[in-house]
This record gives structure tokens, sequence and C-alpha cells, in this order.
């Protein structure tokens, strides 16, 4: 891996940082997690689409600039250093879209990925059922073959920002005879049609994007079938690597978050003794090494190599790392971390405790991590099934 950034590269990552430091909103949007702040992060997003920004890596047809994979990553380490809002469209851009360019149809894609990258539709996951969350094999929704398309019945839940968004993916048992990881497929369906209920799902914060949806003969054309019918677990697998892997936690993220971590250390650095102070700096070292193992893992991928079960290494990193430095900065903060943006003595107006609340959630979605280690002992390792 060649750790040094080419004078393209360079330009790049100057025209990003210029644009982002003009643009990037002066004042914090609300959460996109509330009503109020998902409309303000869709008109974020219409700014960075308008500029070709919402898609860097995606063909020009699209939307994006056809930048390469280190330019994304590039883009993304900017974005966050200037404070830039979450992406409220990360379920359709970050998941869906990669699964679309691998298995969609040329009429999918042309009707689907310009509206999703301008935030014009939205997209939320519908993964997990009651009883099938890390063993989403085990799920029980279904879709019945009708003339034209399928019917879809069921149940799925903590499905983020369902509440707001227009439509949804996710896997429906079609033929029930077969094996568990077999007789799945893969359909889009939209929220608002009928025999779909959304129904909010409540959050430590507060926030109310967090949802679950009930379907009941919910009318899905054969138009928004993705890959083969009775095929939808190997379609599956490829948006939970983008999940787990690559691209729904890029390392800007962190980096970012680590550099908070060192100002605010700075700040208050009277509150914190020799112990934090090491772990401020593990904090920042871990942000780091986050951020050269996906340049690897970018340079395997583009000599044609498959992240696989690596991507399950991923996530377990990524996501207690992010716990172990909100960790670390609720300590410096010390009795101040229960106050929130409304406190005017809240430090970093709370932004903290709602980043560590968040952060909880990271072992859990995509997968546990439980269920993570397991894969990396078996696929990585090569350890034997107990």
């Amino acid at each position: 891996m060649d750790l040094d950034f080419t004078e393209s590269e360079n330009a790049f990552r100057q025209e990003c940082r210029d644009w982002l430091e003009a643009h990037v909103p002066r004042e914090p949007l609300a959460s996109g997690d509330t009503r109020e702040g998902f409309s303000q992060h869709l008109e974020w997003e219409r700014k960075l689409f308008d500029a070709g920004w919402a898609a860097v890596s995606w063909p020009t047809q699209y939307g994006g600039r056809e930048a390469s994979l280190v330019e994304w990553l590039i883009f993304e380490e900017e974005y966050y250093l200037a404070g830039a809002p979450n992406r409220v469209t990360q379920n359709g851009i970050f998941l869906l879209a990669p699964t679309l360019f691998e298995f969609g149809t040329e009429e999918q894609k042309e009707r689907i990925l310009r509206p999703m990258a301008r935030g014009d539709v939205t997209w939320a996951q519908a993964w997990s059922e009651p009883n099938a969350g890390s063993d989403l094999a085990a799920l029980k929704s279904t879709a019945r073959r009708v003339d034209g398309g399928w019917r879809l019945s069921g149940q799925k839940t903590w499905s983020t920002r369902a509440a707001f968004c227009d439509m949804a993916y996710g896997l429906f048992r079609t033929d029930p005879a077969q094996a568990r990881h077999r007789g799945l497929t893969y359909f889009m369906f939209p929220l608002h049609a009928e025999g779909v209920t959304v129904r909010g799902v409540d959050r430590l914060d507060g926030d109310e994007g967090f949802a679950e949806i009930f379907l009941e003969d919910v009318f899905v054309s054969d138009a928004d079938v993705i890959g083969e019918t009775n095929e939808g677990w190997g379609v599956a697998m490829a948006t939970t690597s983008s999940e787990r892997g690559l691209s729904l936690r890029s390392p800007g993220r962190f980096m970012a978050t680590a550099a908070r971590l060192i100002d605010l250390h700075r700040r208050y650095q009277d509150r914190a003794g020799p112990a934090l102070r090491d772990e401020v700096i593990r904090a920042w070292m871990d942000a780091q090494a986050y951020r050269w193992f996906t340049f690897q893992t970018v340079t395997r991928m583009m000599q044609e190599e498959s992240i696989g079960a690596d991507s399950s290494m991923n996530k377990v990193f990524w996501s207690e790392m992010d716990v172990r430095t909100h960790e670390t900065a609720l300590s410096i903060i010390g009795a101040l971390q229960e106050l929130d943006e409304r406190a005017p003595s809240a430090i970093d107006d709370g932004q903290w405790m709602k980043g560590f609340q968040f952060a909880l959630a990271g072992p859990i979605y995509a997968g546990t991590n439980e269920i993570q280690r397991n894969i990396i002992a078996e696929r990585v390792l090569g350890l034997p099934r107990k």
C-alpha cells in the first residue's frame, strides 16, 4: 500500500476543503432523527448533490464525480473535519446503492439512484424482525406471487428514520420449503403504500425517527425485486458487507471525533488525570489505525479482491472504538455530562452524551458484535464451530 497521496488526490482534497469551508452551515442543524431536523438535513443533502458532492464515487450520469475510492475517503475526511451535518441519506447512498450497482438492472439504477442521491426519495433499511435480528436467516416476513408482482406481509423493526422515509428495502421469504438461507428474495417497497403501517420506537434521547414497519398484503411489482427470486441472501450479504465494512462508517467520522476529544481534553484537562490523558491518546491512535486499515482495504478492492468476512473485523473495531471514545469524553466532562443542549452550562451543547447514546447501538446494529466474532473465528481464523 502506497501511503503517499498523489498530486491529483491532494488537489481533490483542497477542492473538497474549499467548498466545505464555504458551504457547511455555521449553526448546527437539528437532529436528523427528528422531523424538523430530517427536513433541514435534506435541504443540505440537495446542496451537496447540486455541487456534485452527494455521491462522489458514482458515475456522472447518476450525479457523481466518478472519484476513486481513495478520493471518496479523502472527501469523507474533509467532510467530517469541517463539521458538516450527518448524512440522513446514508441508508440509500452507502448501503442500497452499492447493492444496486452490483445486482440492480439498468432500469432500476436509472430510476432510483439520482433521486436517492439528491434526497428526493429517502430510504430505510428493513432487515431485522422481532425474532430475527442478528440471525437474519430466521426472518418470517413473506412474499407471495401474484399477477405482475408480489404481496408482502410481516413485521420489520429497528428501521432507522423509517418514520420519515419514502421507501425501504429488505428480505422476504418467497419459498418457505427451502432451507433457512435460501428461498429469500430482496425487495424494495414504498412506506406510504396501502397496507403499510410505520410506528415509531422511543429512544433514550427522545428522537423519533426509529420505527418498526408492519406490512399487510402490500403489493410490490417485479420491477422492485433486486437480483433473482429466492437468491436474496447473496444480495443481502453484499449490503451487509458495505454496512459492516467500508461504506457506512468511514474513518473520517472517527478521526473528527478524536480531534474533538483532543480539543475537549485541552480545554478541561484540569478535570482529567493521567489515565484519561492516555485514553485520549488511545482514541487518536485507534482512529488513525482504522484510517490506514481502511486505505489498505481500498487498495485490495482496487486490485479486485473481495472484503468478505474481513468486514466483520472492521465492524467490531469501529463500533467498540466509538463507545470508548465517547466514554472518555464523558469522564472528562464529569457531572455536567448529563446536561443537554437546552442547558446553558452544557459542554459542547450536550453532544457528547447524545453521541454516546448513539455509539451504544454500534455493537448491536449491522449484526451484533457477538455474531461478528463468531464469523471472524470461523471464516477468518478457520476455527471449528462448537
